[in-house]
């Protein structure tokens, strides 16, 4: 039995190092986590321990095209991998000939988070100047808003919770998303007292196991960061001395929380007076403190405005970047080397990812190439979306290692391997610590990576930059120069977990070199300089709509082992019963975008007027939740309006 370390690759806060079980025949026997990991610590979620049986299930074996490409009816057949290439190749050629490289799009995101599997790839199409998206379906906007005051999105290192006397999770299921982010929190309840604040509207798995829940309505997170801004101001007194050293603006952040008294904040979050003063109390009551931002709270309408609001609550206190969203920011990697665009002067078109279904729909692009993304359940506007792949005019191209709800709706589909089938190297967005992940088995039935895909479409079209062809890992070695604290990228090639070099907490990457407080930057672009709240909306509809992540998925993946993402939404209890509504009733869900037919789960866990549904779930009748969701995005970051979804129900 052979054991071999590797570095699980999927859209996790996590990163996790793992070491795989192989026996005689070349079979994964079983995955653990790595005890010398320093955040892996040798566990792994439920996902990572199905693993090996996920492998080998559903899997994309030889490549497949569609028998009639007049439509999405018929079935497929394999073809030769040299045929594949010829017909992928040779449509390419005729769209760009024929209608220009911008009719060609290039759509992916981070199902795999490898620089070798997601970022090398975009080698090709960078050279090719195809339509590109800009990126924003998840989390870009809360970033943006972030940005626009500190310069950078980074913060708090995940180790450094071990050290926190207050944590606050901020519309973050950790307990969900960063299992091994929530286990640091609970080892610092443990070991020095650490109280730990949850603030969701919905009564999360992670807010079951608070100290303290916060519950207050949607889209009322910046009302709740400024009624606590002012408590603190009011009631405890700011850091004057911080505020006059390192921030800038203060004074107009001041008239703004001034018009945030109790009375305000608690009218228009709900949120009860107890809690809201417990929480002013138990942060004013420490310094030691973190804010763990969580990605959800930015996915409506003013998400970056409740992102950045958030954010600034720690100068408040005197803390340099007192919170958590994501730390790529504060790395230094040559990215652009990685994906060709170093080598580029200009770029190809770019396009507004979240709108990308109706671009689609109207046949803006003749030719799709799908990487790293299951779009057609994840990107909003589901029906726009799947009535442009089935256009007779577009040709659709997906490689993926498993036969997703898009590669069944492609004309072309490519196998790829797994992560347990290839080298690459795997940057967190989380934790600083980086080892090369390595191939455990071979790659499975037919599977090519997709640097051999991308380097055989550019053959087969004559592409003749050198720079197309170069040695990955050679790229990596210059891409990672100077990265590291203790090492070298031969180093990481020997199997040293190396940890990257990150900027300073006390740096602000502002014009003026401070913590904006009112931003300079956001006045520049025309938005305004400090958060606002936005009205809460009445309209003819009755139910906010939430979803968020469920323990047993990595957005679409792993329904092979699990099976499907239950088709259900969460009602309040008793708000059902006043509407006649029963457990496990069928009802429809329904707006101006599309309607779904789900199953209802009466419960206390959500609050009058909301509904929660599982993420990136289908219905009953397997129609994308995300039919009903807005293609329109936010001003700021270009960001989805998932959470800000409202819906009409009504019994099926």
């Amino acid at each position: 039995m052979k054991q071999i370390k590797t570095v699980c690759s999927r859209d996790c806060y996590d990163t996790c190092s793992l070491i795989a079980s192989v026996d005689a025949a070349g079979v994964i026997t079983s995955v653990k986590g790595d005890p010398d990991h320093p955040i892996t610590r040798g566990f792994l979620c439920p996902r990572g321990t199905k693993d090996p049986q996920r492998i080998v299930t559903n899997r994309i074996q030889t490549p497949s095209i569609r028998s009639d490409l007049s439509g999405l009816s018929g079935g497929f057949r394999s073809l030769p991998w040299n045929s594949a290439i010829d017909t992928l190749a040779d449509r390419l050629q005729h769209t760009i000939d024929t209608c220009g490289r911008e009719s060609v799009l290039f759509l992916d995101y981070v199902g795999n988070q490898g620089t070798l599997s997601a970022d090398f790839p975009k080698r090709l199409w960078n050279a090719l100047g195809v339509t590109q998206t800009d990126g924003a379906l998840c989390s870009r906007s809360g970033r943006h808003g972030i940005c626009l005051h500190h310069g950078k999105a980074y913060g708090i290192k995940p180790e450094a919770l071990l050290t926190k006397d207050l944590i606050l999770f901020w519309g973050f299921n950790a307990k969900v998303s960063a299992a091994h982010l929530w286990r640091l929190a609970t080892q610092a309840r443990k070991s020095r007292g650490a109280k730990i604040v949850v603030i969701d509207p919905r009564c999360s798995e992670t807010a079951k196991r608070a100290d303290l829940w916060i519950q207050p309505r949607p889209e009322t997170d910046v009302a709740l960061a400024y009624g606590l801004m002012n408590y603190l101001k009011v009631r405890k007194g700011a850091d004057t001395t911080f505020l006059d050293n390192h921030t800038l603006g203060f004074e107009h952040l001041a008239r703004e929380i001034e018009q945030w008294p109790d009375e305000r904040t608690l009218k228009v979050t709900q949120v009860n007076r107890d809690d809201f003063e417990s929480l002013g109390d138990l942060y004013s009551g420490t310094r030691n403190s973190a804010i763990m931002i969580g990605i959800g709270i930015q996915k409506c309408d003013q998400g970056a405005d409740q992102a950045r609001a958030v954010s600034l609550i720690p100068a408040m206190m005197g803390i340099h970047r007192g919170f958590y969203y994501s730390n790529s920011d504060a790395y230094s990697i040559n990215s652009g080397l990685i994906s060709g665009k170093a080598y580029l002067t200009d770029g190809g078109d770019e396009t507004e990812q979240v709108a990308v279904a109706e671009e689609i729909r109207k046949g803006r692009f003749k030719f799709i190439y799908i990487n790293c993304m299951n779009p057609a359940v994840t990107v909003p506007d589901q029906s726009a979306f799947r009535q442009g792949l089935a256009r007779q005019d577009v040709f659709c191209v997906t490689h993926d290692t498993h036969w997703s709800d898009t590669a069944k709706l492609s004309d072309l589909v490519l196998p790829a391997p797994t992560f347990y089938e290839k080298e690459d190297v795997v940057i967190p967005y989380m934790h600083p610590y980086v080892i090369k992940s390595n191939p455990v088995i071979p790659p499975l039935f037919e599977s090519k990576t997709e640097i051999e895909v991308m380097q055989l479409i550019a053959r087969r079209l004559g592409l003749a930059q050198v720079w197309l062809y170069e040695d990955p890992m050679e790229v990596l070695s210059r891409a990672f120069v100077d990265s590291f604290e203790n090492g070298t990228f031969d180093d990481l090639l020997s199997g040293r977990v190396l940890t990257l070099k990150s900027s300073s907490d006390d740096t602000y990457a502002t014009l003026s070199g401070k913590l904006e407080l009112y931003s300079s930057t956001a006045r520049t672009r025309g938005y305004p300089p400090l958060p606002v709240q936005g009205s809460t909306r009445t309209d003819e509809y009755d139910f906010t709509l939430l979803n968020s992540a469920i323990p047993s998925f990595t957005s679409t993946q792993f329904q092979e082992v699990f099976g499907a993402i239950p088709a259900i939404v969460h009602i309040n209890s008793e708000q059902a019963k006043s509407l006649g509504f029963e457990e496990n009733q069928e009802v429809i869900m329904e707006n101006d975008q599309g309607r779904a037919r789900v199953m209802l789960t009466l419960s206390g866990d959500v609050p009058p007027d909301v509904l929660w549904t599982p993420r990136q779930s289908l219905d009953l009748d397997d129609s994308p939740m995300n039919t009903l969701m807005s293609p329109i995005p936010q001003p700021i970051g270009n960001g989805a309006r998932y959470n800000s979804t409202r819906v009409r129900l009504k019994p099926n």
